[in-house]
């Protein structure tokens, strides 16, 4: 199954899947309330989804899609390298994250990769997974750290590389009001008063971390 907004996108997916002799692709979705429901129907072996949707993220439809076709597996595809999302996508249940760069013959051969029971993730985003691991790693040795939820972790390390609450926001899939509340919550438990300082605060504990290895 295919899950992408833009027609187009669907059109050029479902021409070169098809024309694979042992794939076949059984249904489309434009949204991730048609996502669901059409998974529930086919039960699809492998799904393409889109991280951004019009109706809430193909992360999150992710999440709702294997609730309803556990046995379906998953592919996340987007334009950017996004090491949140990329994490997000894990959680919530993808076996693999292709960027959309990726060639026709490569995502051919991940769904069949996918559709054999493997996980993969594209050469661009492995380092991003070695970097969170670092980060979660020098985290948890500060006791103020260790109280954030995986949320305020990622939109910490947002803060720390400079965005803006509105950029946070499209990077995580939240509101901007709900990204303004998590930092309020991260500013008290780091003990702070301002966003800068819990930029510096989250380098300080890395440096730290760095240091004691």
């Amino acid at each position: 199954m295919i899950v992408d907004d833009h027609d187009v996108v669907r059109m050029g997916l479902k021409g070169f899947i098809d024309a694979e002799p042992d794939l076949k692709v059984v249904a489309e979705a434009s949204s991730r309330a048609e996502a669901v429901s059409k998974a529930r129907l086919h039960k699809p072996d492998v799904v393409i989804m889109d991280v951004r949707m019009p109706d809430g993220s193909g992360i999150d439809a992710c999440r709702d899609l294997r609730n309803e076709s556990p046995d379906s597996r998953v592919i996340m595809l987007t334009s950017y390298s996004d090491d949140t999302a990329l994490f997000s996508s894990i959680m919530a249940g993808a076996a693999g994250y292709l960027l959309k760069q990726t060639s026709a013959a490569d995502l051919v051969g991940s769904i069949r990769s996918i559709g054999a029971g493997n996980a993969l993730l594209d050469p661009q985003v492995t380092m991003a997974v070695l970097d969170k691991i670092r980060t979660a790693h020098f985290g948890n040795k500060d006791p103020k750290l260790s109280h954030l939820t995986p949320t305020e972790d990622r939109i910490l390390e947002s803060i720390a590389e400079g965005f803006t609450n509105r950029q946070i926001a499209d990077r995580v899939h939240l509101s901007e009001k709900t990204v303004k509340n998590y930092v309020s919550s991260i500013l008290k438990k780091l003990d702070v008063s301002r966003r800068a300082e819990a930029g510096v605060y989250l380098n300080r504990a890395r440096q730290m971390g760095t240091a004691e290895e």
